[in-house]
């Protein structure tokens, strides 16, 4: 169920600030800072388009990246985020928080729908409502899961599925307290209740 870690490949940046980005993004590289577990923030640069590459793949801010830069320890990294211009919509800088397999962080993971054919709500002509692709929860670093699974089966029309409802990955539990709507089976437009299902 745990994703498996890809590396990121990156290159020590010389120099901090404005200029010194600006130069590594002349150079075809989108600069960043990597940060967290006690130790001194590091200045590095990613080759542009395998950093595009990555991005275009989805799912980047939810995934565990073993962060390879020569001259350094391999280490296990999370984004937090990535700047984009404003106008053409590339990344011009990136966040990476180092991390610990025990350490448990907050992310969002997709929700995978399963069995549509056995739901009789779904066969009669209802529509899955998806009021939630993804949901906040709090995991382990080392056991990052790759979704979260929804059976739909013996769902009928006017079924609610809550996050309680749903089994979560080992060591996962919601960020929100309260018992959240992620999906409902809702009627299709002109349907009348039988009393038969």
């Amino acid at each position: 169920m745990a994703r498996e870690i890809m590396d990121l490949h990156a290159e020590v940046r010389a120099g901090t600030g404005k200029g010194a980005a600006r130069q590594a993004r002349r150079d075809g590289y989108v600069p960043g800072i990597v940060y967290g577990d006690n130790v001194a923030p590091q200045a590095i640069q990613i080759p542009y388009n395998a950093l595009l590459k990555r991005l275009r793949a989805g799912r980047f801010l939810s995934s565990l990246f073993n962060l390879k830069v020569e001259g350094m320890e391999d280490v296990h990294v999370i984004c937090r985020g990535v700047q984009r211009d404003v106008v053409k919509d590339q990344p011009t800088h990136i966040d990476l928080m180092r991390l610990h397999d025990e350490n448990r962080i907050n992310l969002y993971i997709h929700v995978e729908f399963i069995n549509h054919e056995a739901s009789p709500g779904l066969k009669r002509g209802g529509t899955l409502t998806v009021v939630r692709s993804e949901v906040e929860l709090e995991v382990l670093a080392g056991d990052i899961p790759d979704h979260v699974t929804v059976d739909l089966t013996g769902r009928k029309i006017g079924d609610v599925i809550h996050i309680n409802d749903i089994t979560l990955p080992a060591g996962a539990k919601p960020t929100i307290a309260r018992n959240f709507v992620v999906a409902n089976v809702t009627a299709p437009a002109g349907y009348v209740e039988t009393g038969e299902e």
